[in-house]
This record gives C-alpha cells, structure tokens and sequence, in this order.
C-alpha cells in the first residue's frame, strides 16, 4: 500500500537508508569481528549483541526499501478548491483557530500540525472545500470542524 510523503520527508528517508547501507553496516561487521577475537562464542555477549544489533538493522533496511519503493511524493496543494494528502487547512472549532497539513502516516507530527490522512481528522477533512462544515467524532465527542481556507 503506498505511503505519502513530502519530498523532504522521502529525502529523509533515503538518507536513513544511505546511512544504515553503509555507515553502520561496517561499523556492526567490525563490532563482529572485535567480538569473534575474543574467543568462544557460545558466551560471547559482545558477539551475541553485535549480532541482535546486525539483524535489527538488516531489517530495517528492508522496511525502508519497501517504504521507498511504494513511497507517493506529494508537493504543494496544486488544488487549493479541496482538501487533499499535501493540503493544508484553516479550520475553525470550539478550539479555536487551527491549522493543519495533511500527510502520509509516517510525516504525522500533530503537535506540529501535521496529521495523517488516515487520522480520524485527517480522513475527515479530505474531499471537503472552503465553507464545509465536518463532524469528527473524538473521545470527548463529536467536534464540528468550519473549514476556513485549504492553502
């Protein structure tokens, strides 16, 4: 399934990627051999360490490359008429004023204002325009959300 992410965030993880490839690999395959050297093993915490550390990070290159390859770069709203994945939205709520972009579940940071198009919010909003008024069921209720203006 593919994953949204802004063009900085995909270049984020790429670097990641970059980095776990080459940097940390060879630092592991030396924690390895120091490990080997010191003998036995069968009681070789060091060895036995190095190695959880090498198959952590085996698999996490895997799930970035996986996430790389499915990855949809989202840019700028080229339509500011709806809310879509990359928008972003002045909405109005007995919260206040709050503004929000939308982004892939990986970029999410709703401290930020960043929430994910599968949130509950974020799902809510897709497909709205300016004027829209759209309910979201929270814990402490239902919400009405005014939304003011999609930049």
């Amino acid at each position: 399934m593919p994953q949204y992410f802004s063009p900085e965030g995909l270049e984020k993880l790429k670097k990641e990627l970059e980095e776990r490839k080459t940097i940390i690999r060879a630092e592991i395959t030396r924690r390895i051999l120091a490990a080997k050297e010191l003998g036995d093993l069968s009681e070789n915490a060091e060895y036995s360490e190095a190695k959880e550390v090498q198959s952590f990070n085996e698999g996490r290159i895997a799930e970035l490359e996986e996430t790389i390859k499915e990855a949809v770069v989202i840019g700028p709203n080229q339509r500011s008429d709806i809310v879509v994945v990359g928008s972003t939205a002045r909405v109005s709520s007995v919260y206040g004023d709050q503004k929000f972009t939308i982004v892939g579940p990986a970029e999410s940071d709703p401290a930020r204002g960043f929430i994910s198009n599968e949130s509950p919010l974020g799902s809510a909003f897709i497909g709205h325009k300016k004027d829209d008024e759209v309910e979201v069921k929270t814990p402490s209720g239902v919400v009405k959300y005014k939304i003011v203006e999609i930049i």
